[in-house]
């Protein structure tokens, strides 16, 4: 099976690597805009090929779309001629606006899919092997997609050792913006207030492992993620408010010097651990 992967940063990349694996029944060809991310790819052997050619791209059987998601719906409209047995993936992030956006000539050859997992980091030279192994794969709005294209996807997903999930779209991103994409709001605003108010010397001296941890998705790439915002607005406005609430009663009861319920509090939330 030939399966083109477009976008060949992290998650691409790391794609390439969990299916090479199986040299016997896939080939990997690559392709990308950004000539270093090709060149790159092919020196970390990503992929078997790379492609100058999207309409080479196109007759894949096939394609995976691991690139923002302003960008998939844009490319969606760029596959309207592949066969009708091709089979298009989707990593975005947020699912509903690109579940949505697909022309309807193509939908049914669309799996509008989300990878559980990821780091701070971007690029090609991110890509880890085993970045899929053990981790949620949902796959979203399933009825919309062909039976052919479902088996197809299952049968990857299966392959990287993915643990696949079906979810409505409007259900993912709401999910989404509490588990991961506030997450990374906090993160960024974590680290505007410690810059605006520390010189750089001092946080040098002072961070800690606990800074560290809540601040490292911090460096993750700022023009996937205000794509990532952008989309899924009105449930991350929801989870910051959420998140708000919370952040209010806490300064609420040390204002108070309700040491007893700041506790309570404290201990409530160590409850997360129970479920992860």
């Amino acid at each position: 099976m030939n399966i083109g992967i477009i976008g060949l940063g992290l998650m691409g990349g790391s794609l390439g690597l969990a299916l090479k694996k199986l040299p016997n029944k896939y080939t990997i060809i690559g392709y990308d805009h950004n000539p270093s991310h090709t060149s790159d790819a092919l020196r970390l052997n990503l992929v078997d090929k790379i492609s100058k050619n999207f309409e080479e791209i196109k007759q894949c059987d096939a394609i995976i779309l691991t690139i923002p998601v302003d960008a998939i719906i844009a490319t969606a409209q760029e596959l309207m001629e592949v066969d009708s047995q091709c089979t298009i993936i989707d990593f975005g992030s947020s699912k509903e606006k690109i579940s949505n956006g697909i022309p309807v000539k193509i939908r049914k050859n669309f799996i509008t899919a989300h990878p559980m997992t990821g780091t701070e980091k971007f690029g090609p030279t991110a890509a880890i092997e085993n970045l899929y192994n053990e981790k949620v794969m949902v796959i979203c709005d399933v009825e919309k997609s062909a039976d052919y294209q479902k088996g197809i996807a299952v049968s990857i997903f299966k392959d990287i050792n993915s643990k696949i999930i079906f979810m409505g779209a409007k259900e993912h991103d709401r999910h989404a913006a509490f588990i991961s994409h506030m997450p990374h709001a906090v993160a960024y605003a974590l680290a505007q207030s410690v810059m605006k108010q520390e010189d750089p010397k001092s946080i040098l001296a002072l961070a800690g492992g606990g800074f560290k941890d809540m601040s490292r998705i911090a460096k993750s790439s700022a023009n996937m993620w205000e794509d990532i915002f952008r989309q899924n607005r009105e449930n991350l406005i929801e989870s910051i408010d959420a998140f708000n609430t919370e952040m209010m009663l806490c300064k609420k009861l040390l204002e108070e010097e309700n040491w007893d319920e700041l506790y309570q509090w404290m201990n409530e939330a160590n409850k997360l651990h129970d479920i992860l």
